[in-house]
């Protein structure tokens, strides 16, 4: 197309410099399109996302727990869920601390200061804190003989209920865990609590 223009346009006494002013013109609304695509793209892309990420249901992505031994907690956790691996670690003010978890969850575990093997925790239902943590399990029997077998205890009795089975168990610290699985794919079934 360039070279009709040229043929046709020599009689008329267009110069090379012409021709690279089109040029420089083309390219300039080529660069400002391509940048109003870009911006247009981007906002496209940040709505979508954000569209998206409105509808997950809401999950716990990580509990953060400050332990005495970080080693003992690992153990607990590992027993508990042997597809927890630690993503991550490294120490900041002195403390000791790691990610343990798989690619979705993962608990954020960190060395008590002090490095006391003491267990100060006290559970106490009847004052603010929390009380225990909870994990839904596919097979509730097999994590318990898991963490019996390593040598932790429970510390409520298992409750068989209609569609769940609930298991309590504390860490080397004294913190409560319940592990429940449910025995319904049904919401209001997995919500009674008659």
């Amino acid at each position: 197309m360039l070279s009709f223009i040229e043929d046709t346009n020599k009689d008329e006494g267009i110069t090379t410099t012409h021709y690279k002013v089109v040029i420089d013109i083309l390219y300039l609304h080529i660069i400002i399109i391509n940048y109003f695509y870009t911006l247009i793209l981007r906002s496209l892309s940040i709505t979508f996302k954000i569209s998206i990420m409105n509808t997950q249901n809401v999950y716990l992505e990580h509990a953060n727990i400050t332990v005495n031994n970080l080693e003992n907690s690992v153990k607990f956790f590992q027993t508990a869920f042997p597809s927890f691996k630690i993503r991550g670690g490294g120490e900041d003010n002195g403390k000791e601390w790691i990610h343990l978890g798989d690619d979705s969850t993962y608990l954020a575990l960190n060395s008590h200061r002090d490095r006391k093997d003491t267990n100060q925790h006290e559970k106490d239902y009847d004052k603010n804190g929390f009380n225990h943590i909870g994990f839904v399990v596919g097979d509730v029997e097999s994590l318990a003989e898991r963490l019996l077998a390593a040598g932790f205890e429970r510390d409520y009795p298992k409750q068989v209920e209609t569609f769940r089975i609930r298991d309590y168990f504390t860490d080397a610290d004294g913190n409560e865990y319940e592990f429940v699985q449910y025995l319904s794919d049904d919401i209001a079934e997995r919500n009674s609590f008659a």
